[in-house]
């Protein structure tokens, strides 16, 4: 493995700060190379352990199933920050298109990366892609019905490729040069990753969409109270982004819209989701109650708790760290 520098150059809110040692592992067969030599696409997993409990393993083989192998892999691990990560595989990649993939993401669908590719080439007025989050056949009960109340968790059916706001990272096909175009990820912003960069490719002037048969799945947690963790965990990294980025903010529609509002009031947003709490103990969704419950008591504690350091640095602070080395077999 030879050291490389991951410069970024193109990234516009960059965050150096408390950087780790990371590994850029790339993954090209013959096969996979394009008509130029090249690949056409660069899958990019950015991953914390290398591991994640065995999904990333079993992610890795089922990318080696899918029926279009014109791509590199680019497994970036050690970096906790998924905005950073992902700008450090982008750095390195050499294909026209990126693809984002958790490293917990199972591809249901053999043609997901084609169905997906296809899109892409066929209109150039799409600039990000995104595929249908299912429900796994053998998954768990609460998962299943976790992913049935909570918003986001699935994606509704679409006949044909459709504008959407459900174009996410666990599976999101993206142009290079629009990417390094409008900045790649804020590395700055703890949550809120996806909202933000699906704004900047539209104010690019490219369509955001989703894509029918572009299949995979991206699971809520498997228990209750890990649930419970991980909405309170997002809560108070809301409240965070709410105090220091909040210019960065921007509104998630639950459904496919074709009229995009950025910005909702907060006094707006408090009384939908009083609402949607009501709405949700008349259904019976007490998963959906106990989450968002538990969403707004980290929202509540995080604005209550003693003021923290702003998460930024300035350059001056930057510059006195080591600068990390990723590295590409």
């Amino acid at each position: 493995m030879n050291a490389t520098s991951h410069a970024r150059s193109f990234v516009r809110h960059r965050n150096d700060a408390a950087r780790p040692r990371v590994n850029a592992i790339e993954i090209v067969s013959p096969r996979q190379k394009g008509p130029e030599g090249h690949p056409l696409l660069s899958v990019i997993i950015p991953t914390s352990d290398g591991y994640r409990n065995g999904y990333l393993p079993a992610l890795l083989n089922q990318l080696t199933q899918q029926t279009c192998q014109q791509f590199e892999t680019i497994v970036v691990a050690g970096d906790s920050r998924q905005g950073r990560a992902i700008n450090i595989g982008a750095d390195i990649a050499r294909g026209r298109f990126l693809l984002t993939l958790d490293d917990d993401t199972r591809l249901l669908s053999c043609d997901t990366i084609r169905r997906l590719l296809d899109a892409m080439q066929k209109d150039d007025t799409i600039g990000m892609a995104g595929g249908i989050n299912r429900i796994p056949a053998g998954a768990p009960a609460f998962v299943k019905r976790a992913m049935v109340e909570l918003p986001r968790r699935s994606t509704p059916d679409v006949a044909a490729v459709t504008e959407s706001d459900l174009a996410e990272h666990p599976l999101l096909m993206m142009r290079r040069d629009t990417f390094v175009r409008v900045g790649g990820e804020n590395e700055l912003m703890p949550r809120g990753l996806d909202p933000y960069l699906r704004r900047q490719f539209r104010q690019a002037g490219c369509r955001v969409v989703v894509v029918p048969g572009a299949d995979y799945a991206h699971l809520p947690p498997p228990t209750f109270s890990k649930l419970v963790r991980q909405f309170f965990r997002n809560g108070r990294q809301s409240a965070l982004c709410s105090r220091w980025f909040s210019e960065w903010l921007v509104e998630t529609p639950d459904r496919h819209v074709s009229r995009f509002v950025e910005h909702r009031p907060l006094h707006y947003r408090i009384c939908r989701h009083a609402l949607h709490m009501l709405a949700s103990a008349l259904k019976g969704h007490f998963i959906y109650i106990c989450a968002y419950a538990a969403y707004a008591a980290g929202f509540v504690w995080e604005c209550f708790s003693a003021d923290p350091p702003r998460p930024r640095r300035t350059l001056e602070e930057s510059e006195k760290e080591p600068t990390p080395a990723a590295y590409r077999s």
